[in-house]
């Protein structure tokens, strides 16, 4: 069946439900999905590791100087 054209969220939920139950993917559903809407897919968000908090810590303290 095809897709549903739309850019909201729920037009969008509802395109990543039906390609996973016909068989595809959650990661290559999700891109299908957000392609179809005319979106770039969000990107996750990161926690900083030791080393780039470590790095902004340094930072801020040069900038005091």
């Amino acid at each position: 069946m095809p897709l549903k054209r739309g850019s909201s969220q729920t037009t969008i939920s509802k395109n990543i439900a039906q390609l996973i139950e016909e068989g595809y993917a959650r990661n290559q559903a999700v891109a299908i999905a957000y392609r179809t809407a005319g979106k770039s897919r969000p990107k996750a968000r990161r926690k900083p590791t030791r080393k780039r908090a470590r790095k902004a810590s340094r930072a801020k303290k040069s900038r005091r100087r």
